[in-house]
């Protein structure tokens, strides 16, 4: 049974999920002057960033492809489509605010949503651009709780819904004689400890216990969320300003960084990748046993791999209650409209078909992450094991990254500073807890005002 997240705990979440519902359904009946509802003005041709989910830009664009000829053949608007990668999308992003040309819809990742909704480049799902994608009581709250700030029209609508967990080469542990997923932080290194080795006698580590995308920001940035709040801290203080460098948050990032450094069960070589999307690949090919993941599935499944499963984190502590109980951020994926389409009304159409019932059921099956519209989340389709395992996750262990403006910014800075020490760590140097203190004191001193 997992840990539970404290009453206190819930009833904060419970306040954001509630707020964020309350706050749609009131602007349901409100109106709205930029944005239109009526489906029959629509036409023309639009344009979609999304984000990579598949296991390749060439597999997201065959099955967005599909779900877009679908629209097409029903609506008769075209929709040009462009799949930009992960490494490049934030940044693509806010150039398209800064300049005001952008697509007419895009995908951003959740943690995004606060950030990018304090520029005022997104159309807010308010009034007639609410009824024109269904409303939000369409919506799991959770899922919905992640598009702004609470109490505020939000500018994004949940399209996947994800949560981290553990994911495993079975095999692996197997040859091992590990019988079961570690359950915490000390279970976890023991188990990564005896999992890397060198397999074939020629004096060198060729198998390791984990692996990590040391480049990757947004990952690290995840880590010092999730094992900070393991270990008692939290990034924001209550008020909204940055607090990277309290105790609990320093000793979350060290335990990550440390993964490479002390503890010796990251190749020193993952300090370069920074495309979180090999990380999967790194575990079928038995170069490493564990990874942190979201949903690892598509690619697993596109190359017939069998031998893995999936376990929630490991916790710091056994019996963790609290914010410390916390497993996963409510990850996911949204969609936006930006303000400066020149054609809302197809732009909206689009997203509606995007969060209809059954183009949510196809695309989180083929993406194997969750639907965000609970009609399709409650499908009986979703759940298998690891997908029950995730909604638990997601209602019992799971909080919100921090909802605040700057969000994006901290993301940046946070997950650069961690990368930082990786590299060091890989080009010999060792990295001391006070030197992880010392990274995230820099990154603090570089946040904008709040």
């Amino acid at each position: 049974m997992s840990a539970r997240i404290s009453k206190g705990k819930l009833t904060r979440f419970a306040a954001i999920t509630s707020i964020a519902a309350l706050s749609l359904s009131a602007l349901a009946a409100c109106s709205s002057t930029d944005s239109a509802s009526g489906s029959e003005e629509a036409g023309g041709t639009i344009t979609y960033w999304a984000s990579n989910q598949g296991s390749s830009v060439t597999q997201d664009e065959e099955i967005l492809g599909e779900s877009i000829k679908r629209f097409t053949e029903e609506t008769g608007i075209e929709v040009e489509l462009e799949v930009v990668p992960w490494a490049d999308l934030y940044n693509r992003i806010l150039t398209a605010v800064s300049s005001g040309e952008g697509p007419d819809v895009l995908n951003i990742g959740n943690t995004w949503a606060t950030t990018l909704q304090a520029s005022g480049a997104f159309v807010p799902f308010e009034g007639e651009a609410l009824e024109a994608v269904g409303g939000g009581e369409k919506f799991v709250p959770a899922a919905l709780a992640t598009g702004g700030a609470a109490g505020q029209a939000p500018t994004s609508l949940p399209l996947y819904s994800m949560a981290y967990g553990m994911y495993y080469n079975t095999k692996m542990f197997e040859e091992a004689g590990i019988k079961e997923a570690p359950k915490t932080w000390d279970e976890f290194l023991v188990t990564a400890k005896k999992l890397t080795k060198d397999t074939d006698d020629d004096g060198k580590i060729d198998q390791y216990g984990f692996a990590l995308a040391g480049q990757r920001t947004a990952n690290n940035a995840h880590a010092a969320f999730i094992l900070g709040m393991q270990n008692g801290g939290e990034l924001y203080t209550e008020d909204g300003k940055p607090d990277f460098t309290n105790d609990g948050v320093v000793a979350g990032v060290n335990d990550w960084i440390q993964l490479m450094g002390e503890e010796g069960v990251v190749s020193k070589s993952n300090a370069e990748i920074n495309d979180g999307s090999v990380l999967p690949g790194e575990v079928m090919d038995g170069n490493a046993a564990m990874i942190f993941d979201q949903a690892p599935g598509k690619t697993f499944n596109a190359a017939d791999f069998k031998d893995y499963a999936m376990a929630p984190i490991p916790l710091k502590n056994a019996g963790a209650t609290g914010t410390e109980a916390t497993q996963s951020l409510v990850a996911g994926i949204n969609v936006s409209v930006f303000e400066n389409s020149d054609n809302k009304d197809a732009a909206l159409e689009f997203v509606n078909h995007l969060l209809s019932v059954e183009e949510q059921k196809t695309l989180n099956a083929k993406y194997t992450s969750l639907p965000s519209v609970t009609e399709a989340f409650d499908d009986p389709a979703f759940d298998t094991p690891e997908q029950q395992s995730k909604k638990d996750i997601l209602a019992n262990n799971a909080a919100p990254m921090p909802l605040f403006p700057t969000e994006g910014q901290m993301e940046s800075l946070v997950g650069e500073a961690i990368a930082k020490q990786f590299a060091k760590i890989a080009q010999g140097e060792k990295v001391t807890e006070e030197d992880v203190r010392k990274a995230l004191e820099d990154a603090q001193k570089q946040m904008p005002a709040s």
